[in-house]
């Protein structure tokens, strides 16, 4: 990477507060391992993370999406999580997005909390270096 510390913009879902609190730590504790500068911003639910990201691309060099859709009763469980996951990749491709992807997709809450805990499976964690390894390769590949 280059020496210029990366400032990422974390995009928290907070429809579920004690995952989306789990998540953001283990996003945050990794980023600052890695000296990045970066800021939070809360939206309502994970269909909203695609479009906070576009409005903010000028401002960051990589974004960590984070939050929690956890399946129910109706298809609204695959509409979230497919147009969400669609509108990421739809930035990471077109507009040149550095995104490190952690919306969870659980069958259940246990599931989810199991994911976003620190001391489990940790995948704002993950998340958070996929960002940085992104904003890396996009900095080797364009110089920006």
């Amino acid at each position: 990477m280059s020496d210029r510390k990366p400032h990422i913009l974390i995009v928290q879902a907070r429809f579920y507060d004690d995952i989306a609190n789990m998540l953001v730590e283990g996003a945050v504790t990794t980023l600052e391992a890695a000296g990045a500068t970066w800021e939070e911003i809360e939206v309502p639910g994970a269909f909203e993370i695609p479009a906070t990201i576009n409005w903010a691309l000028a401002n960051y060099d990589g974004f960590i999406a984070l939050g929690c859709v956890i399946r129910g009763e109706t298809s609204h469980y695959d509409y979230v999580c497919g147009e969400s996951a669609r509108g990421l990749q739809e930035l990471a491709l077109h507009k040149q997005a550095p995104i490190g992807y952690g919306i969870l997709t659980t069958e259940n809450r246990e599931q989810a909390v199991v994911r976003a805990d620190p001391k489990q499976k940790n995948k704002g964690k993950d998340a958070a270096e996929a960002c940085l390894r992104m904003v890396e390769i996009k900095r080797r590949f364009t110089g920006s």
